[in-house]
């Protein structure tokens, strides 16, 4: 069933990031920083990239004389102190440009660094949605994963130590300039890491489709990312020198990105979010434990079923002879099919949660922007706490 979209609907679709594609492409970094008319660039990665892998001298290598500091102390959700202290690092050296290498931590830390760089004083200063006065620092992101779509959105998340709460940033200012994506770089990832990353872009084609801001662009992205993960990721899973593989998915994470970037996302990413906060769980793993119970929510909204039909399409269900609210209990359970396929955990109890953590998490939910998004009215703690305790 093709997508249907009011003739009269209005949107806006806003993709500015420049995307470099190929084997090896991550030596065309220099020359994309002086087409941009920047020579002093700092990279920014974390310690376990550098110690454990020699991708940050390769990048170092390719950028040679552009790059004059490199920060490495990217953490595991962001937190806001290194991103002070990695922004404190490029006003010393001068930059007038960030290179991230990484993962999502990686390129939303090297984010909030450009926001404190050009805005001044604590990322935690300006928090929020289009609360920035001007473009960031020219931001070149290379990811190293396949999943979260950073390297192409213009949000940001961040986590705040004392208050113990994720903290989302979005603005136009916030989108990277270019997007390298270079399938070598991604080939030594850990299976769980290919996983959990390749479903977060999997849930955020699902989540693009089914929200409130679907609209036709972002649902063309959205259903090929949908098939590339499908066919693609166990491959990457099981044979992480697959090239075709690895590329494929850096593929499915951009257009997924690009895709949720303009529709949003909803109670999935909310939950999510919620979870990583209080357990500090990896993201992509949270959403793959959360998805299906979500599209079980969802399922009874008219809007959303047929999206899920179409998504179920894309995902190779068999669902002809189905209504969409059946075809989206069919995607449902191949979702978490999936999950179990590529070996991630499929109850939040796997994962650290315990059961007196589910009121908290369903309560920090309902005041995650992600919510407002989503096609069905779930900005209720005792309702999102239905989905935590199925996914329990």
């Amino acid at each position: 069933m093709a997508s249907r979209h009011a003739a009269d609907q209005s949107f806006l679709h806003f993709a500015p990031t420049r995307v470099v594609f190929g084997l090896g492409a991550h030596k065309e970094a220099p020359l994309e920083l002086r087409t941009l008319g920047k020579s002093r660039a700092m990279l920014v990665t974390d310690a376990m990239l550098a110690a454990k892998t020699d991708l940050v001298e390769r990048v170092k290598k390719a950028l040679g004389a552009t790059c004059v500091a490199v920060f490495a102390e990217v953490q595991p959700d962001s937190p806001t102190s290194i991103v002070d202290r990695g922004a404190q690092l490029a006003r010393e050296h001068g930059i007038d440009a960030i290179v991230s290498l990484g993962g999502g931590s990686a390129i939303d830390t090297a984010k909030g660094i450009a926001i404190a760089h050009t805005e001044g004083g604590s990322v935690l200063d300006h928090q929020g949605f289009q609360n920035l006065t001007r473009p960031t620092t020219v931001h070149l992101a290379i990811p190293t994963t396949a999943g979260t779509g950073s390297e192409v959105t213009r949000a940001a998340v961040l986590f705040d130590e004392k208050a113990r709460q994720k903290l989302i940033y979005g603005d136009f200012h916030l989108f990277p300039r270019v997007a390298v994506l270079d399938p070598e770089l991604t080939v030594g990832m850990p299976a769980s890491i290919t996983a959990g990353t390749g479903l977060d872009a999997l849930t955020h084609a699902i989540e693009a489709m089914h929200s409130a801001q679907r609209e036709p662009i972002a649902d063309a992205l959205a259903l090929q990312a949908i098939r590339y993960v499908r066919r693609y990721l166990p491959t990457a899973v099981r044979a992480p020198n697959d090239l075709e593989a690895r590329g494929k998915m850096l593929l499915a994470a951009t257009m997924a990105g690009q895709a949720f970037d303009n529709a949003q996302v909803g109670v999935v990413h909310a939950i999510a979010h919620s979870v990583g906060a209080k357990r500090h769980v990896h993201h992509g793993t949270a959403n793959a434990i959360a998805l299906p119970h979500c599209i079980r929510f969802n399922a009874d909204d008219p809007a959303a079923a047929e999206a899920y039909r179409d998504a179920a399409e894309a995902f190779e269900v068999a669902v002809d002879g189905l209504g969409p609210e059946r075809a989206a209990h069919a995607l449902a359970d191949a979702v978490e099919a999936f999950v179990a396929e590529v070996g991630l955990p499929t109850r939040l109890r796997q994962v650290g949660v315990v059961e007196d953590d589910l009121r908290a998490i369903a309560e920090m939910s309902v005041t995650d922007a992600s919510i407002v998004y989503n096609p069905k009215f779930a900005m209720d703690a005792d309702l999102v706490l239905g989905i935590v305790q199925s996914a329990y």
